[in-house]
């Protein structure tokens, strides 16, 4: 689906350098009207005529560029998944938890751009599971190891662990080299210094809001510390940076928990956020999926689901089925200079959180790891995994946008 088309910003130094070259020219041909004698001018003027009448201009072709983009959704890292990769005192560390993306991640690295939502965390001090969570910095290293490199940040989890919790949390981030982030600071600069990614000529950015902190306060005076959803701050980032970028993503962290169906303040954001030119919009919050589909020309994820997690799957699997979506991203830029930025090929992985232990009962549970459904065999992986398949298919389409998800295998 086409974006939009915009001009580059060359008209008014194009027309200057159009300009100059006239008079340029002008002067050279009087020059040598002047200072030259008719000979030698017929011979240059033959000689010129001969070549002109062997050379056919080439018309000058659009440029193309593309992008891949991945998305998934709630990294929700609860004690029972650190226990189960530590490598040293469970309850401590250190961790490694390269293991839980052993089946993701050929599929991850394909992308270009690949983005998650960091629900939990990374605050510090000894790790910690529900209700005030703070989880292991090796989750971070395993997925940028796995190849993500975009992280939505503002959760209800965010403000967990107080000041020091976020602080922490951005200063794992702060020095990543080649990774987007947005969502929380150290300050009312970085905040305001937006990261904008490019690759293969196209721009990016994302930008990051929750619309709830579980009801911890965030300190007065101190709102960088994570992006709370207001209309009017929303629209003051966008409007510094829409311009800049080829691509505006936005990750919202909306909804009601485990609702399979977006809200009214789902859709009311939504249409905001497409009025005032976003892109992409990519749910998280309600750790079960909800549909994918366009208002006007914005893309809108309403819920990925989890990507990995130590929730129940109380009602079919429904917290332990997420999805990878996918889709390709086109820049076309005319001879002109007017440039189209199309969204296409949407489609991507169901992914399960498979682990030992009853699913649907609040038992210890370990060997928690991402499996897609295209890599899924037989029940072992999970059982009637055909039927679940076609259930939470259906649920992504429902409101009308066809995906191109990968099958189950033959």
């Amino acid at each position: 689906m086409t974006r939009r088309k915009k001009k580059l910003k060359k008209k008014a130094i194009f027309s200057t350098i159009i300009l100059l070259a006239i008079v340029l020219v002008g002067a050279f041909l009087g020059y040598n009207y002047l200072f030259n004698d008719d000979s030698s001018n017929n011979s240059t003027n033959n000689n010129n005529n001969n070549g002109n009448n062997n050379q056919v201009e080439k018309p000058k072709e659009n440029e193309v560029y593309n992008l891949s983009l991945l998305a998934t959704g709630d990294a929700l890292i609860h004690n029972a998944v650190y226990w189960e990769y530590a490598i040293g005192d469970k309850n401590t560390g250190p961790y490694n938890f390269d293991g839980a993306l052993d089946y993701v991640r050929d599929i991850v690295s394909e992308y270009d751009i690949a983005y998650y939502n960091q629900e939990t965390p990374f605050a510090g001090g000894n790790p910690s599971g529900y209700p005030r969570f703070s989880t292991p910095t090796e989750f971070g290293d395993a997925m940028i190891k796995a190849g993500f490199n975009m992280v939505s940040l503002a959760t209800n989890h965010t403000m967990d662990k107080g000041e020091n919790g976020v602080l922490n949390f951005y200063n794992y981030f702060k020095d990543k080299d080649d990774i987007v982030y947005n969502g929380i600071a150290d300050s009312e600069e970085s905040r305001n210094n937006f990261i904008i990614g490019e690759k293969n000529n196209i721009t990016y950015t994302m930008l990051s809001y929750t619309t709830s902190t579980n009801g911890l306060p965030v300190p007065s005076g101190k709102d960088y510390l994570v992006n709370v959803y207001d209309e009017e701050q929303v629209k003051e980032d966008i409007e510094a940076v829409r311009d800049k970028v080829d691509v505006l993503i936005v990750a919202m962290h909306w909804g009601v928990e485990y609702a399979t169906n977006p809200n009214d303040s789902q859709k009311e954001i939504a249409q905001y956020l497409a009025d005032l030119g976003v892109d992409i919009i990519i749910g998280c919050h309600p750790h079960v999926l909800q549909p994918i589909t366009w208002i006007d020309d914005t893309l809108v994820m309403y819920s990925l689901g989890n990507f990995i997690s130590n929730q129940y799957g109380t009602d079919d699997y429904n917290k332990l089925v997420g999805f990878m979506a996918t889709l390709d991203i086109t820049k076309t830029v005319t001879p002109e200079g007017e440039v189209t930025i199309d969204i296409g090929n949407l489609g991507g992985e169901l992914i399960f959180t498979k682990y030992n232990g009853n699913p649907i009962t609040t038992s210890n549970h370990d060997g928690h790891v991402v499996i897609p459904f295209s890599k899924m065999t037989d029940d072992r992986y999970l059982s009637d995994y055909q039927r679940i398949y076609e259930k939470y298919s259906g649920i992504l389409e429902s409101m009308g946008t066809d995906l191109n998800i990968v099958p189950l295998p033959s």
